[in-house]
């Protein structure tokens, strides 16, 4: 029997991690695109529902061949009932018709008996093994769902650790630097500069308004 679309989901995604490139530095480890690797979990995703009602349907078929076994059985029961009636008209050989009629209606009373025993034993197997398959390529789908999460999310980590160790770099070195220690002496120099500036020029102002007089002051005086 061929692949399950399930099957083949699986292998897909087995050979896609295994043509994966290997992660520097490393033997046991690779880069996986995640993009990729979800297209193939969602179309994994997509077929697992039809695999069950794929499934479902073989169990269904349990109830066909169960009525198709009962119809056997009342075909048998009429058919030996023509007999015993055929038998029975014959008067010559009553006894012996009795005899081959309960013979013949054993018989097929157990013939139908059998083909129900056999008809249930084959579908509760079919049954049983379905049920078996789908729970197997369940089991290998959680497991490659799981693989695929915990591998993600150990990229992740990685990933949020090497930038906290970059940050923390970066912050070292600017502070070796010492610029924002200097500009802020820097700034703390400019405003006393300009708040000497600035009382100079008041004292200026009070000492041109001391000595401010009218126009008039000295030409009053002129002989």
């Amino acid at each position: 029997m061929g692949m399950s679309r399930i099957e083949q989901s699986i292998e897909d995604i087995y050979e896609f991690i295994e043509n994966c490139k290997m992660q520097p530095l490393s033997s046991t480890k690779v880069v996986v695109p995640k993009d990729e690797l979800y297209d193939l979990l969602d179309e994994l995703r997509m077929r697992t529902p039809d695999e069950i009602k794929r499934y479902k349907k073989v169990i269904a078929n349990r109830e066909a061949i169960l009525a198709d076994a009962e119809k056997k059985v009342q075909q048998m029961i009429e058919d030996a009932k023509k007999q015993t009636d055929s038998l029975i008209n014959n008067s010559e050989i009553m006894q012996k018709a009795y005899e081959q009629a309960n013979d013949v209606v054993s018989k097929a009373t157990e013939e139908a008996n059998r083909i129900l025993s056999e008809a249930n034993q084959e579908a509760d197997q079919v049954r049983l093994n379905a049920l078996e398959y789908t729970n197997d390529l369940l089991k290998v789908a959680e497991a490659s769902l799981r693989d695929a999460y915990q591998m993600s999310s150990k990229k992740f980590q990685e990933l949020n650790s090497c930038l906290k160790q970059n940050l923390d770099v970066v912050v070292a070195n600017r502070a070796e630097l010492g610029v924002d220690s200097m500009n802020a002496n820097q700034n703390a120099s400019s405003e006393e500069q300009v708040d000497a500036l600035v009382n100079q020029m008041e004292q200026k102002k009070q000492n041109n308004e001391d000595y401010n007089f009218d126009e008039d002051t000295f030409i009053n005086n002129i002989p």
